[in-house]
């Protein structure tokens, strides 16, 4: 399962934002409720550039989780070629995740900087890491339990990105016409506006949350 993620056109990326808004959330179960839960709590249940970048800090977490694990099993079954071969392939992919979900956060990061916001150093720099670590742990013991549990959360929490990327766009019209510059481009993309990187940023959610989805119909470490 190679990764899906493609940087799109102008046209590509409204409709990308056209089908998500289109198409519902999935079901959530309890794990995912409850850290939906805890970051409307938290940061409150508005959609903001700082409660995006404590998203793009936790949504790293499951592909590191995944790699340590896999390392692990080709520690231990690298005898058998074929396993390992499929162990290394699920690897490399979540690195790719990783990188992805790296380039979100910092450039989320240049953004609220280039903004001035303020942010509170505990709720914004040290309880996202607490979050992370927790969050971490459980994907790891599903993962090590049955991947296929811990793809579905993962598939989740890309799902509730996927639509809170798109439905700040459209809740906020003015990043239309809000021009884009980051330090990042050449690593990332070069967009005409905030509005249209923000697309593209729901649309990489969304192929994560497919990657996700695709993984459980062909787990093969279950």
């Amino acid at each position: 399962m190679g990764s899906k993620l493609q940087k799109l056109t102008v046209e590509q990326r409204h409709q990308a934002q056209q089908l998500t808004l289109n198409t519902p959330r999935m079901q959530y179960g309890i794990l995912a409720r409850l850290l939906f839960m805890i970051m409307d709590l938290v940061y409150g249940r508005q959609k903001t550039f700082s409660k995006f970048k404590v998203l793009e800090i936790i949504a790293r977490v499951p592909y590191q989780s995944w790699e340590n694990v896999a390392y692990i099993a080709i520690t231990h079954m690298y005898a058998d070629r074929k396993f390992a071969r499929r162990v290394f392939d699920r690897v490399k992919e979540a690195r790719d995740a990783q990188d992805n979900e790296m380039w979100h956060l910092l450039i989320l990061e240049e953004l609220t900087h280039a903004r001035g916001i303020k942010e509170n150093f505990v709720l914004y720099r040290i309880l996202p890491q607490v979050i992370a670590i927790i969050y971490y742990h459980t994907c790891w013991l599903l993962y090590a339990i049955k991947p296929s549990w811990s793809y579905r959360l993962n598939a989740q929490f890309e799902d509730h990105a996927e639509h809170e990327y798109m439905e700040f766009v459209a809740e906020y019209p003015q990043l239309e016409w809000e021009g884009f510059k980051s330090l990042f481009e050449e690593d990332y993309g070069s967009f005409e506006s905030i509005a249209d990187l923000f697309r593209q940023i729901g649309h990489d959610e969304r192929m994560h949350k497919e990657e996700s989805l695709e993984a459980i119909a062909t787990a093969r470490f279950q």
